[in-house]
């Protein structure tokens, strides 16, 4: 007996469930527009990093093959090497010294614009201009220029030119870094705009000030910006190289004083032709930023607050 299937007139059978074949082909798209992406990763990341990788265990000068010589590349570094460990030890100074300078810059400006009632886009404008020019070479010769001996702070002060001083031509090369704040201010300053502004009332209420409301409220309510502009400044300090390279004449002078990690990297691989050598520190400068980029992680696990959380 066959049971007959009634519709009212118009209406349309539902659709079948999607077969196999339809999946595969909405996959085979996908694949397609990522193709691009997986290739340029493969062949402009992934492949030079293995390659990197082979290079740091070997004697390789550019001119003739690579030579695997196991660890001695590392062991040299860590144990032979004196301008190495002053590489490092001037490129952790000058990140403590940048970082902090450039993200308490950019969170002043960025409080000061917050709460700015006239030309507030021309000043946004003003500060975050010197950011647009990035860490270029016409920027850094610049502000050599500057800084040098016969230059615009030496004509001000009298200081004999900070490039030529060992004792100052870091810090130089740190002010370049602070004065472009632009990009952590423009975040900084997005963060403080969702601050509800019922906090700031209800502190008012309780008869806290200005300096107690920035420590009780937005401070907390702003960490997880400040965390994210911390990282990020954090990773982009370690890899230095453009103003030191610049104000040095690419020689980390004077008495290696702006010998930057990425400097001598450089030195190592493009100018003595160790490229061996160069690529192991290429990948100790990684693992080192790994593990500092970890411990943020971890720390700030005790100073950032998540709203939606409800806690520290």
């Amino acid at each position: 007996m066959t049971t007959t299937d009634v519709r009212a007139p118009g209406v349309r059978p539902p659709a079948a469930a999607p077969g196999r074949r339809p999946k595969r082909q909405r996959e085979g798209a996908a694949w397609v527009f990522l193709s691009p992406w997986v290739l340029g990763a493969v062949v402009l990341t992934l492949l030079p990093m293995a390659v990197s990788l082979y290079l740091s265990f070997t004697d390789y000068d550019l001119f003739n093959a690579p030579h695997w010589v196991g660890l001695r590349n590392y062991t040299q570094m860590f144990t032979e090497d004196p301008r190495y460990w002053r590489s490092v030890t001037t490129t952790l100074t000058y990140v403590v010294i940048a970082v902090p300078l450039q993200l308490g810059l950019a969170l002043v400006v960025a409080l000061a614009l917050k709460n700015m009632r006239t030309a507030k886009g021309f000043y946004r404008s003003a500060f975050y201009a010197p950011s647009l020019l990035g860490a270029s070479m016409s920027i850094a010769l610049v502000w050599r220029a500057i800084f040098n001996d016969g230059g615009t702070v030496d004509h001000l002060f009298h200081t004999g030119g900070w490039v030529n001083r060992p004792g100052w031509a870091l810090l130089a090369v740190a002010l370049l870094t602070v004065w472009q704040f632009g990009a952590p201010m423009v975040i900084f300053l997005a963060g403080l705009q969702q601050v509800p502004a019922e906090l700031y009332e209800a502190a008012e209420v309780d008869g806290a000030g200005k300096w107690r409301q920035f420590r009780s409220v937005t401070v907390p309510m702003l960490s997880p910006v400040i965390f994210f502009n911390l990282v990020l400044q954090t990773i982009q300090a370690f890899q230095v190289f453009t103003p030191a390279f610049a104000i040095s004449a690419g020689k980390g002078g004077p008495a290696d004083s702006t010998l930057f990690y990425t400097l001598y990297l450089y030195d190592r691989g493009f100018v003595a032709s160790h490229m061996g050598y160069a690529s192991a520190m290429a990948w100790v400068l990684l693992l080192a930023i790994g593990a500092v980029t970890a411990v943020l992680f971890r720390t700030s696990r005790s100073w950032v607050f998540y709203a939606s959380e409800g806690e520290r």
